[in-house]
């Protein structure tokens, strides 16, 4: 991962100065976790932007028309440069390294929580509001996720505390408090 990183820093880096530059690093973020989410929704998008047959001038059109009325200029001219310098399919790993420079930049705490079912806005919000107290901040991201496998529940990573409150993990600890009883 550190090569991908070290790919992925200067056009992440660009980009956060172009968005503090122009007071637009806010909107930027926000169009940032618009694209990773349309970019991992979509298997044929990742498949034709890294397609060697493909034309550089084809996928910058493709781009131009999914994108380039929902995402400003500057976000539009890094997929370009990327698709120009081949480097597109690298855009997942600068879009969360530029997710992690404004972070710093803006001092705010990562939380990853993945629950066994989709929340609802309002455990979202409480869970945001539990989250805060436990960070000790007021500016927390919350990246949420699904993974049914924990049948009940949620854990939830802040940098490397982990707060496993999953029907999973409880069986887990149970099952390890037994073996050691016995």
């Amino acid at each position: 991962m550190p090569l991908l990183n070290s790919l992925a820093t200067p056009y992440a880096d660009a980009l956060l100065q172009v968005g503090e530059g122009a007071g637009a690093a806010d909107a930027l973020a926000v169009e940032a976790k618009a694209l990773l989410d349309a970019w991992h929704s979509s298997a044929d998008l990742q498949g034709a932007m890294r397609s060697p047959v493909l034309a550089l001038d084809a996928k910058k059109s493709a781009l131009v028309a999914m994108f380039g009325a929902s995402i400003s200029s500057s976000m539009l001219n890094l997929l370009k440069v990327l698709v120009d310098r081949q480097r597109i399919g690298i855009l997942d790993a600068v879009l969360n390294r530029f997710l992690e420079l404004y972070r710093e930049l803006r001092g705010i705490t990562l939380a990853k929580v993945i629950s066994a079912t989709a929340l609802s806005k309002e455990q979202q919000l409480k869970l945001t509001e539990k989250v805060k107290a436990m960070a000790g901040t007021n500016s927390v991201d919350i990246e949420l996720s699904v993974d049914p496998t924990l049948i009940g529940g949620f854990v939830v990573q802040l940098g490397s505390q982990v707060v496993d409150a999953s029907l999973l993990g409880q069986v887990k600890r149970l099952g390890l408090s037994l073996a050691r009883a016995a």
